[in-house]
């Protein structure tokens, strides 16, 4: 499966107590199609990791609107300060061979 992964760094206004119950119960540092939270200790500010499915004329916009359904899902009111797209289709995984690892013999 092709996927973005989509990180959102924001703040929280005015977390009543289920807000907080809701954010510690998605606590997390994985990539998910739910998303996961990573906050500070007051949970004001966050980072919201998600990952949205790629189809095969979707683009980073496109991924950006996926993501911030996923954090409106959460219902909490919130500030996106900054957001990044990553387009896992474009990231190369270069595989250490016996060749590569220097030719070492023992």
């Amino acid at each position: 499966m092709t996927v973005f992964r989509v990180t959102i760094r924001g703040k929280f206004a005015r977390l009543d107590a289920e807000g907080r119950a809701a954010v510690l119960a998605a606590a997390g540092t994985a990539f998910t199609e739910a998303g996961t939270f990573t906050h500070d200790a007051g949970v004001t500010a966050f980072t919201f990791r998600c990952e949205v499915p790629a189809g095969p004329d979707d683009g980073e916009d496109e991924a950006a609107l996926g993501a911030m359904a996923a954090l409106e899902a959460f219902g909490l009111p919130y500030e996106i300060l900054r957001l990044a797209v990553t387009d896992m289709r474009e990231i190369k995984v270069r595989r250490r061979g016996r060749a590569a690892a220097g030719g070492l013999t023992g």
